[in-house]
């Protein structure tokens, strides 16, 4: 993909939260919500603290390797795996659900950040290795969020009456059938039917959705020595006893969040995730539900399983792999499997990570630095020329729709359509008004001021009017504007959060990952737009 890169502030866009701009700017009021600063310097000080902390590493590699088994890689993701034995390696991890087909392609841009930050940081800091870590969210259980894409503006669902976390539920009938469907819109594309192909290949009938998402991911990355993990691991979460003992029979968590979250809301932040007074689920396949203390039990919510104290800490010695770790206590459970200094997450993701500083301090795990996933703008010659027939800018694009119309009208109307020099007069006039008024009774000046205010209202409503008048003789242009929008901003939102992979690798291949990696930042921020030329 041969294309142009601009960039632009994140705070210019007007797509990102006040606390995702905050923590860019590392606002005052954030500093006591994060452990470093995401600079070089930073980082420096994240090894420090790492290599004071004894992570499992014997372990981590070999449940990696099982898991890579019966899986074709590259050398380059078997070398960086056995990197992880050395003392000299840490990792640069995102995370995210197993959306179907991977979702939304920021799910693929926060791959790509790690990669390349981990990459940058080689030559940074040479003394040391660094790992790009993506893991894979295979425990969650909210299907409304993960079962769709969308393709061609149309949302393709995957219907299924299965249940408990995502990741364990089989490709059937149903998710073949979307393939299909996208093979449909995509086969007459450059590329379209390779990526058919490698969907096909992995979302089977009967394969799981964390193994399909797993062969896929690496399939599209493994050149680049990503290594992928499942945390859904009897294993790796054995690791985790200690700390989920705790959790069942303490609930320090609750108590720690609450503070944070009560502190953030007071800093004038709104808080993002909500704890529990025990943040661990129960998980069985066909389940994945939240366990509750009551009446001095330990009972699984909409099931009839009930556990006494010692039974639940039985089964927790017995299966570590039945209790799953909640967003307040995953961050604890990948920070301890893993040698990691950094977790690249978008402005969700850091506005809840943001609440865990004191939680990790609590069980003195290393809190890693934080740093806000890369974003990028996709625009197709096509729309390019759309833009250009209208004499606007890209950067125009991400004003909403109707600012966007105005400004066209009036710089293209042939009428004059602001009453500012004449509102100017009025104020004039209404002023000498007032002095003539006082001149006479002090007290008439108050009147005066509430007649000026109603006129002028009443004007900038006229000029309102002539506005939306003017506006219509300029239909042609706003269903241009409509058009380009409604491809480029779907739902009024950042193409990111919409749309799929599948369309650009179908249209570019693999040299559309090449061009991202190519375009990404590792530790400065900003918004990139990549124009195809």
């Amino acid at each position: 993909m041969n294309c142009t890169s601009t960039r632009l502030p994140y705070r210019q866009t007007g797509a990102f939260s006040k606390i995702a701009m905050d923590y860019i700017d590392q606002a005052d009021a954030l500093r006591p919500f994060f452990a470093l600063p995401p600079t070089l310097q930073g980082l420096q000080k994240a090894i420090e603290n790492r290599k004071q902390f004894a992570t499992n590493r014997d372990e981590l590699v070999k449940e990696l390797k099982k898991q890579y088994e019966n899986v074709s890689t590259t050398e380059k993701v078997k070398a960086n795996i056995e990197l992880l034995s050395s003392a000299d390696t840490f990792t640069i991890t995102t995370a995210h659900q197993n959306n179907i087909f991977t979702g939304p392609l920021y799910f693929i841009y926060k791959i790509v950040h790690a990669i390349k930050l981990a990459d940058s940081l080689k030559t940074s800091l040479p003394d040391y290795n660094f790992v790009p870590i993506f893991y894979i969210g295979s425990e969650d259980a909210d299907l409304d969020e993960l079962n769709h894409i969308h393709l061609g503006g149309e949302k393709l669902v995957w219907q299924t009456k299965q249940s408990g976390a995502v990741g364990r539920m089989k490709a059937d009938k149903d998710l073949v059938k979307l393939i299909g469907l996208m093979e449909g819109q995509l086969a007459v594309l450059p590329y379209g039917k390779e990526i058919i192909a490698m969907l096909k290949d992995y979302y089977k009938e009967g394969a799981s959705i964390q193994q399909a998402t797993f062969q896929f991911v690496n399939n599209l990355f493994a050149e680049y020595g990503l290594v992928i993990i499942l945390p859904d691991n009897p294993e790796l979460k054995r690791q985790m006893i200690p700390l989920f003992r705790d959790e069942l029979l303490h609930q320090h968590s609750a108590t720690i969040i609450g503070k944070s979250a009560a502190q953030l809301e007071t800093a004038g932040y709104k808080v993002q995730a909500s704890g529990r007074d025990i943040n661990l689920f129960y998980l069985e396949d066909g389940i994945r539900n939240r366990i509750e203390f009551k009446n001095g039990q330990y009972q699984v919510v909409d099931t009839k399983l009930v556990f006494t104290i010692d039974e639940i800490l039985q089964e927790l010695e017995s299966h570590p792999e039945r209790f799953s770790p909640n967003v307040i206590l995953r961050g604890l459970y990948e920070e301890t499997i893993l040698p990691n200094i950094v977790f690249i997450g978008g402005g969700g993701e850091t506005a809840y990570w943001l609440q865990l500083k004191d939680l990790f301090a609590h069980y003195a795990i290393p809190f890693p630095v934080l740093v806000l996933r890369n974003s990028f703008l996709v625009v197709e010659k096509k729309w390019q020329e759309l833009i250009g027939k209208l004499n606007l800018t890209i950067e125009d694009f991400f004003l909403p729709e109707q600012e966007l119309l105005n400004k066209l009208v009036l710089r293209d109307s042939r009428n004059d359509v602001k009453l500012n020099g004449s509102l100017d007069e009025v104020e004039k006039l209404y002023e000498s008004f007032k002095k003539q008024a006082a001149a006479i009774d002090s007290t008439l000046e108050k009147h005066v001021d509430s007649l000026k205010s109603k006129t002028v209202y009443r004007l900038q409503e006229l000029e309102k009017k002539m506005l939306r008048a003017e506006k219509r003789k300029f239909s042609d242009q706003q269903r241009q504007i409509q058009t380009i929008k409604s491809h480029l901003f779907p739902g009024n939102g950042l193409q990111e959060r919409v749309d799929n992979i599948a369309y650009y690798y179908a249209r570019w291949g693999a040299t559309f990952l090449k061009t991202l990696y190519d375009n990404s930042l590792g530790l400065e921020q900003e918004f990139a737009i990549l124009s195809e030329q």
